[in-house]
């Protein structure tokens, strides 16, 4: 999303379908109260909403998968889909740092594996992206991320102010500690975290989902 942000043609939106997801679901995460106030509880108010602020030629929405299995697909179907994908071993390390027992469907891994294999049937060739490889050339896997989703690729994309945002959500003090001390495509040294050993099972699964969906990776 701070990539992105830095084109001139983009806006960018912060996961808004979070208020949606919680009101359905009730889950208890960090800050609940504040994002149910910050945003629309239903997803038709939501999508008016991204239409209101569609003011730029690309709209760029950041959606966590487990947020998007909940709405009306035909939403998710009309929408250029980029998928970017993370070994759920360091998924859960940093997720179990907010939330101690995260569930399978907390990393929205599985959702994306059936949400790319039924766009590849109905004849769609989505992007996929794993932020892995991403950090080993992001120059190269951007340019080819952006002739795959056929818009130009601006060098502005590799780098961006640290600190916070004002378009992160209301959530962010939470969440994106990491991000808000970065300024461009760099390994983290907390990607290297053990994985808590109640989690490993959970990881198990998820990796089934993760190695089918990362052979249709861009590649650095």
């Amino acid at each position: 999303m701070y990539s992105f942000a830095q084109r001139p043609d983009t806006t960018v939106v912060d996961e808004p379908f979070y208020a949606f997801y919680l009101e359905r679901t009730n889950v208890p995460h960090p800050g609940r109260e504040e994002v149910l106030k910050s945003q629309p509880h239903s997803e038709v108010e939501v999508r008016k909403g991204l239409l209101e602020v569609w003011e730029t030629p690309i709209l760029f929405i950041k959606n966590m998968a487990h947020h998007m299995a909940l709405l009306d697909q035909t939403f998710v179907d009309d929408v250029t889909n980029l998928f970017l994908i993370r070994n759920p071993k360091q998924i859960l390390a940093s997720y179990s740092n907010v939330i101690e027992t995260p569930t399978l469907r907390d990393i929205g891994i599985e959702y994306q594996y059936d949400l790319f294999n039924r766009l590849l049937e109905k004849g769609r060739h989505p992007v996929v992206l794993d932020s892995g490889l991403l950090l080993q050339d992001p120059p190269a896997v951007l340019k080819q991320l952006c002739q795959r989703l056929d818009i130009q690729f601006y060098r502005e994309m590799l780098h961006w102010s640290s600190g916070p945002k004002p378009y992160d959500g209301v959530w962010a003090p939470h969440w994106y500690a990491n991000v808000h001390r970065s300024t461009a495509f760099e390994p983290q040294s907390t990607s290297n975290r053990p994985l808590p050993a109640h989690l490993q099972s959970i990881n198990e699964q998820a990796q089934f989902y993760y190695q089918a969906l990362a052979p249709f990776s861009l590649q650095p």
